[in-house]
């Protein structure tokens, strides 16, 4: 009698790799701010630090909302805005839905924009002044008269990134920031041109993962909560 042929082993096979959890990485979300205050000329905003400050518009406190229900699910330990109210005002509604207060991390405040700060900026784009065009050929904000050097940008941008990650190993942030920090944080992660990544939209979510010395980026400008609902 002929014994039974043994099966034949199962094949290996692979799927496609997934991310990865990594040990002790803090998953960073950089929130843009919800739209501000339209800019009047001959009426600045009011200063705090130096730094333009005006309060979100009717339309920036909705896209706070929105961003509250997409961020209460994602598990998010800890809220975190810079000394401008228009993060401050992004965040609290997100903040009362968890019930987590947010600190302050001054590092991450927006770019100063030298003698153009208080609004005066915003028209200078909209006119296409020619400071304007050859900072954006150049990519540095201080062909701006009297606005923050490159270099001295990028080191305090990487300061509160790594504090903020020594703060929070193995957990995730959501950090509500600004366009000029968003870009900056992004062309550190990837080593690109400086304003490859300052086109974030308000009230976009952008994320990176830090893990000892890399910052990987994980996603930018995402604005699927924003998109008007059926």
């Amino acid at each position: 009698m002929t014994p039974p042929e043994e099966p034949a082993p199962p094949k290996a096979s692979y799927r496609q790799n997934q991310f990865p959890s990594l040990p002790g990485a803090t998953d960073i979300l950089l929130v843009r701010h919800g739209e501000s205050e339209e800019f009047v000329p001959g009426t600045s905003f009011p200063l705090a630090g130096g730094h333009g400050d005006p309060a979100l518009s009717p339309e920036g406190k909705a896209q706070a909302e929105r961003l509250a229900e997409r961020l209460a699910v994602m598990g998010i330990d800890a809220i975190y805005v810079t000394t401008l109210r228009r993060t401050a005002q992004t965040a609290a509604p997100l903040a009362g839905r968890l019930g987590l207060t947010p600190r302050v991390e001054p590092s991450l405040r927006e770019v100063h924009l030298g003698e153009w700060e208080g609004g005066q900026y915003r028209q200078m784009v909209a006119e296409g002044h020619p400071i304007v065009l050859r900072a954006w050929a150049e990519e540095r904000w201080d062909i701006i008269p009297g606005a923050e050097p490159p270099a001295e940008f990028e080191a305090r941008v990487r300061v509160g990134i790594e504090r903020l990650a020594a703060a929070h190993p193995g957990q995730r942030v959501a950090v509500f920031t600004h366009g000029g920090v968003i870009g900056q944080v992004l062309a550190t992660a990837t080593g690109s041109r400086p304003f490859a990544f300052i086109t974030a939209d308000n009230g976009s979510i952008s994320h990176i993962v830090v893990v000892g010395v890399r910052w990987i980026v994980r996603r930018f400008n995402d604005t699927a909560h924003l998109e008007e609902k059926d």
